[in-house]
């Protein structure tokens, strides 16, 4: 799973992807990729209902 969340936070970093949305039971999987991600301080999260996250890249 956490190969999968940095594959997603590459092509967000790339352009390909806009945004990720993480539910709260998928967090604990995605904060392990988001910590070893190399541009993690330009990923930018905002929380919303219910747990979920909503991440974008800053350019």
């Amino acid at each position: 799973m956490t190969e999968e969340f940095t594959d997603k936070l590459q092509k967000l970093a790339e352009g390909e992807l806009e945004e990720i949305k993480i539910s709260a039971d998928d967090f604990m999987d995605f904060h392990e990729a988001f910590m070893n991600f190399p541009q993690r301080k330009r990923v930018v999260g905002i929380a919303g209902h219910k747990g979920e996250i909503t991440y974008h890249f800053e350019r």
